[in-house]
């Protein structure tokens, strides 16, 4: 009899074991949503250097204008994920408002840069912000390569107070490789090991 308790009590912490990695592994998502952001800013920043270093065109700004229809992408995206989903963790809720918080700042720093048209000082507070919540994200789920991530964009936001020139946009291509790009493959390639 005593052995049987025990061997249940012995399934009963490998069970509970196997739901947190399960839980582990399912808030590490498949790394959608890094490679999307990642890959569009990659393509917005080339396209937007090459518009103003090699054309006449006015208006280059004009790509960034891709990033909403990622966004709402990105909220049907989410709806359609929360709709499937049959438990929600602390560890994804936290998650949600870190990327919330970068989302208002990066808005709240476009319209006060925009006021004091100081967009010289725009792209070393990107980085920055950039680093906050990949690095944050990387530790909540203990992922390493995000963490790795936040760093290189600290980096990046001091390298890019010393750039006054359009180049300066191309250190939005580290930045989003080495932050959201190579992560999400890692995040894709756990995921599917999982």
């Amino acid at each position: 009899m005593e052995n049987k308790e025990s061997l249940s009590a012995n399934d009963s912490l490998k069970l509970i074991e196997s739901m947190i990695h399960k839980a582990q592994n399912r808030f590490s998502e498949n790394g959608t949503l890094y490679l999307l952001w990642g890959w569009t800013i990659f393509f917005c920043a080339l396209v937007q250097y090459i518009s103003l270093k090699y054309t006449s065109f006015s208006k280059a700004s004009f790509v960034w204008l891709l990033v909403v229809f990622v966004m709402i992408y990105q909220i049907f995206y989410l709806s359609k994920k929360q709709q499937t989903e049959k438990v929600k963790t602390y560890t994804d809720e936290i998650i949600g408002y870190v990327w919330m918080s970068f989302g208002i700042c990066m808005g709240l720093l476009s319209f006060i840069m925009s006021k004091l048209d100081v967009w010289i000082l725009f792209y070393p507070f990107i980085f920055l912000f950039y680093g906050i919540p990949t690095f944050l994200s990387g530790a909540i789920m203990r992922f390493k390569p995000l963490m790795i991530g936040g760093i290189c964009c600290w980096a990046l936001s001091v390298a890019a107070s010393f750039i006054t020139s359009v180049e300066v946009i191309l250190l939005l291509v580290p930045a989003v490789l080495f932050g959201w790009i190579i992560p999400g493959y890692l995040l894709r390639a756990r995921f599917k090991s999982a």
